[in-house]
């Protein structure tokens, strides 16, 4: 396996296919998932000339299952070894839900000529938790209720979430796929329970609205308008008004995991963006 390890001593999984010579396109993915979950865009951009890289978030997947460091800040720093120590360069980063906070952090702090785009996918910027300060935000009595399944029986909650919500499949109607919900759920009883209940309130409650204010590069803001997990209106509508240059593409009737039901419908506008 193809790993590097941080300056802290953590070991991460990642993957690497393609040219070195050809511009990469670093994928970060969703709670409490790890790079497999990119499997189809990794297969779509290799196949158009892009060199495709994506890793497993220390505690998740194949990664040190690590009970510290289970934070932004440290997320964001270890996507900036990774980018070191693989040299990328003028890079195009996309992330989903949770990955696309580690996106928006990483974005707004890297050293200069490192990222050339950034694709933010039913992500979590600029903050989703309910305060004084975001009155229409997720009640924190949600949160507490994912760590409270977490804790109570992780294995079957991992069942429960794909199932219904994550995908739209407890919507009338919905394309069931039992080979995603198994998918979502090999992939989260890979990692740490202790990492996975951290990054409950990592995702939560981090203000990324600095970040967003900060990103110099253009930035493509996709959400499903069914998103039942990352709301719409929390989210994507609040974030496309805090960056500079950004364009926001939402998709009538599909779910937070869109690029996973629909990558025939995403992946094209991805592509159109990052070649634009």
């Amino acid at each position: 396996m193809a790993t590097i390890t941080t300056s802290d001593g953590t070991t991460l999984f990642y993957k690497d296919w393609g040219p070195k010579d050809a511009q990469p396109i670093v994928f970060h993915h969703g709670w409490p998932l790890s790079a497999d979950d990119w499997d189809n865009q990794m297969l779509f951009f290799l196949s158009e000339g892009y060199r495709v890289i994506a890793h497993d978030r220390r505690g998740h997947g194949r990664s040190d299952q690590t009970d510290t460091g289970n934070d932004m800040d440290t997320y964001a720093a270890d996507v900036a070894e990774i980018a070191k120590a693989l040299d990328l360069r003028d890079a195009v980063h996309i992330g989903h839900s949770t990955g696309g906070g580690e996106v928006t952090r990483y974005a707004a702090r890297a050293e200069r000529g490192r990222v050339a785009k950034a694709i933010l996918i039913a992500a979590i910027p600029p903050v989703m938790a309910q305060s004084d300060a975001n009155p229409d935000g997720v009640p924190m009595e949600v949160f507490d209720g994912l760590r409270s399944a977490l804790e109570a029986n992780r294995a079957q909650f991992y069942r429960d979430l794909p199932s219904g919500p994550f995908y739209g499949f407890n919507r009338e109607g919905a394309k069931v796929s039992q080979g995603l919900i198994d998918n979502w759920w090999r992939q989260g009883m890979s990692g740490g329970a202790k990492a996975h209940h951290d990054c409950i309130e990592v995702f939560s409650e981090t203000d990324f609205t600095e970040d967003l204010k900060a990103l110099t590069v253009p930035v493509l803001i996709i959400h499903g308008e069914d998103d039942q997990i990352v709301p719409i209106e929390n989210a994507a509508h609040k974030a496309i008004k805090l960056v500079r240059d950004g364009t926001l593409k939402t998709y009538r009737g599909l779910s937070h995991g869109l690029f996973a039901t629909h990558p025939d419908v995403v992946n094209p506008d991805m592509l159109a963006f990052i070649r634009a």
